[in-house]
């Protein structure tokens, strides 16, 4: 199995999964706030709903990767994206815009633990981190192509939508016709149980989870906020292909965890991660821009972070070492999305991301025991 094409298949899946059918629903929250009337708590609760759905989703994934094999989940991850996606575009109401969020938030879940098995059963011990960062900045690429796509749908969202479910169905066609199916012996040993606390793991489940509930302000608020901040459409827009052409940075994580350890580059991003966010809500206009483009790559390469301390933590269950941590990050963005929500109603937007930004302040203490 060539490594370039098993990243480049997992790059795109992730890119369509993460980038469309999961945080696409933060570039279009001001267009679904004027359709349906949506508020900052109703808008956090939906988005809350696509985090719960993932936390289901990704646990399902865990368990089912050594069983099915990855090729059959990571199909299942690309066929919940496209309908889901296809559910959003069609939506009259904010009942059937929740479905369809829900829905596509699942394809998160089921996308990551079977890519990551693949990548780590199918490239060689030399190559593995690099290529499982590659495959985890697609989340960068997906926010990156979501922006034009908007801008080219202009007033038409649903056309936008549509656009990213046929992208997604021609995804799941590559990933079906590229991953390697169930291997048999390698798969049977991948069923060996996995000790659901492992040495190190703790550290990891509560970063994970704080990393998740700061970063979420953005993910869910951010266009919102950029809007309300001064920023026009089309700024906005731009301000998030910026955001996701930055995050393609995220690919480098695997260097910079091999050259400054995983610690001291855990401590670092998330510092940055929180000056980030306490910034974007606290300022308007233009600098917005520069600000989305820090996170988008430091956010990036947390998650790249995360996946290789997972698989760290867990070697013999590289599925559990990225789903579980994971899992908590999803959790987290689920807690903290209606929370900045009600934050930003009750009191101002500076106030609900500066909470973020202190929750993301507290996990940068919490720091990998791993090398």
């Amino acid at each position: 199995m060539s490594a370039l094409r098993l990243g480049a298949v997992g790059l795109s899946l992730i890119a369509v999964c993460y980038g469309f059918a999961r945080f696409a629903y933060g570039l279009f929250l001001p267009a679904f706030d004027e359709r349906f009337g949506l508020g900052g708590a109703m808008a956090g609760a939906i988005a809350s709903s696509s985090y719960l759905a993932y936390c289901v989703a990704i646990v399902a994934a865990t368990a089912a990767t050594p069983r099915w094999g990855a090729r059959t989940v990571a199909v299942l991850a690309g066929v919940a994206a496209a309908v889901g996606t296809a559910t959003i575009a069609a939506a009259p109401n904010v009942i059937v815009l929740a479905i369809g969020v829900v829905i596509a938030g699942s394809s998160t879940g089921l996308a990551s633990p079977p890519l990551a098995h693949a990548v780590a059963r199918h490239v060689t011990a030399d190559r593995v981190d690099r290529v499982q960062t590659v495959v985890n900045s697609g989340t960068g690429l997906g926010v990156m192509v979501s922006g034009p796509i908007a801008l080219a749908s202009g007033a038409d969202w649903a056309m936008a939508w549509y656009v990213f479910a046929a992208t997604a169905v021609v995804v799941t066609v590559w990933v079906a016709l590229t991953i390697p199916p169930n291997s048999g012996q390698a798969e049977r040993r991948a069923l060996v149980p996995t000790p659901v606390l492992a040495a190190g793991s703790l550290p990891l489940f509560v970063a994970s989870a704080m990393m998740g509930a700061g970063s979420a302000a953005i993910w869910t608020f951010g266009r919102d906020v950029a809007v309300g901040g001064g920023l026009s459409p089309t700024a906005s827009t731009v301000m998030w292909i910026v955001l996701g052409a930055a995050g393609l940075l995220g690919a480098l994580t695997g260097d910079l965890a091999s050259r400054a350890g995983l610690a001291r580059a855990w401590t670092a991003a998330m510092l940055v991660l929180a000056a980030a966010t306490a910034v974007f809500g606290a300022v308007g206009g233009p600098s917005l821009i520069a600000t989305a483009a820090v996170f988008g790559a430091v956010y990036l390469a947390l998650t790249g972070l995360v996946l290789l301390w997972g698989i760290r933590v867990y070697p013999d269950h590289p599925a559990f070492g990225v789903g579980a941590p994971f899992l908590l990050i999803a959790a987290g963005q689920a807690l903290g999305s209606p929370a900045i929500g009600a934050l930003s109603d009750g009191f101002t937007v500076p106030v609900a991301f500066g909470a973020a930004a202190l929750t993301l302040v507290i996990g940068a203490a919490i720091r990998p025991t791993t090398s």
